[in-house]
């Protein structure tokens, strides 16, 4: 069975158990977010798995906002299997204090994604059981995807135009 989008939510149950851990609802395009705290994300995790039988958490993922703040948004994409329903979760964090807690806890897919966001933005997950790079070198210095990293471009070789980019390559040379 096809998974349904999230307008079959009950929010006013949803909203009435969690209380103010959750600070926003948005409702776009049949899909809802639920936008709560890093303080509370937890508590609005393990709900929506227990109360609700969210039992898959499908993707977890970053968004940098650069140069707006709060700069980042970690992004919870959850499935019930059971009662054919998904919702979004989504907590926002400083450029100055991006830490958030693990949800490996609750839901243990949740370890590759999470260290993936931390490779890549240098998001740190509070009590990760193994927060290490996972895409790139241990070696590596920064963080690729923050907006901040410049893009850079690289001229396309063809045959007229080999030797010229070859040239300027740094290659080792004999």
């Amino acid at each position: 069975m096809p998974v349904v989008d999230s307008s079959a939510l009950d929010l006013t149950r949803i909203t009435g158990n969690l209380g103010d851990a959750i600070a926003q609802v948005v409702t776009a395009h049949g899909e809802t977010t639920l936008i709560t705290t890093r303080e509370r994300v937890i508590d609005v995790l393990a709900y929506l798995r227990d109360g609700e039988q969210f039992e898959m958490l499908t993707d977890e993922t970053c968004v940098d906002y650069y140069p707006k703040e709060p700069r980042f948004a970690i992004v919870y994409q959850l499935n019930s299997l059971s009662r054919r329903l998904r919702v979004r979760v989504k907590v926002f964090l400083t450029e100055y204090d991006k830490s958030i807690p693990t949800a490996t806890d609750i839901y243990p897919s949740a370890n590759w994604a999470e260290r993936e966001i931390y490779d890549l933005f240098g998001v740190i997950f509070e009590g990760h059981p193994d927060l290490r790079r996972i895409v790139l070198p241990a070696g590596y210095e920064g963080h690729p995807l923050l907006k901040e990293v410049p893009v850079t471009v690289e001229e396309v070789a063809f045959s007229f135009n080999r030797r010229r980019i070859d040239a300027d390559k740094p290659y080792a040379r004999e």
